[in-house]
């Protein structure tokens, strides 16, 4: 049996990627957009970038590093707050980019503010949330109130809008038909406004963008109208 040639055994360099960090980082967010975080793994990248795993190495120092800096290149898609805006456009804004950048990539979302050393994109974005508060006259303490609801609730809604089974107004429709047809006599006793919801649903559909909207005023206009009750002006407070 012969030997196999050579440029068989080996790709040619032309044709193998040349790889950097970014290249490496941008890779990883490609592939976790289009098969999500579990399973993921540095030689399921490698296979991706057609390179063996340890050349991925030369890179990153292992997985958890190249997640924080996946992680950081979602934070670089985040509109960075504008105080010159008035503070609640500017917290609207920044609030609807951070949802529209964990909805192109889902996996992100728990990844954002898990424990780890934030990349200088993330670092950047908190400290220009806090300086927009604090330059438009808010309190230490009132602007430590505000980032965390407003973190608290696009995160949240980010994670509900992950776990649902449906991904338009019409697929929520079908889902909550599907949910009403199958009930019960019974079930429809037991849980009529359970049921109210299911049948509105499967007339309208849900729509993420709609329902994200109204949640983010409701909660910028509690914070206007309860700031002044929130005790305390010093940067101490």
């Amino acid at each position: 049996m012969g030997q196999v040639p050579k440029a068989r055994l080996q790709e040619p360099a032309e044709r193998r990627p040349r790889l950097n960090r970014d290249a490496v980082l941008r890779a990883g967010v490609e592939l976790a957009d289009q098969a999500g975080i579990d399973g993921f793994t540095m030689r399921t990248l490698a296979e991706e970038l057609r390179v063996v795993p340890m050349a991925l190495y030369k890179h990153v120092a292992n997985k958890q590093e190249l997640l924080e800096g996946m992680v950081n290149l979602v934070w670089a898609e985040v509109t960075e707050p504008d105080s010159a805006r008035g503070w609640k456009q500017a917290m609207r804004g920044r609030a609807v980019s951070l949802w529209a950048a964990l909805v192109r990539h889902p996996w992100a979302v728990g990844l954002m503010e898990a424990a780890g050393r934030p990349g200088p994109e993330s670092l950047h974005q908190h400290n220009a949330m806090l300086g927009c508060l604090r330059q438009s006259g808010f309190s230490f303490r009132t602007t430590v109130h505000v980032m965390s609801m407003l973190d608290a609730y696009v995160y949240g809604f980010a994670l509900q809008q992950k776990t649902l089974s449906f991904e338009t107004p019409e697929e929520s429709a079908e889902a909550a038909a599907a949910t009403l047809d199958a009930e019960s006599a019974e079930a429809a006793a037991r849980y009529p406004y359970l049921l109210e919801v299911v049948g509105e649903l499967a007339k309208e559909g849900y729509n993420y963008d709609a329902e994200f909207a109204v949640g983010l005023d409701v909660l910028l206009d509690g914070v206007e109208s309860l700031r002044g009750s929130w005790r305390g002006g010093g940067a101490g407070d």
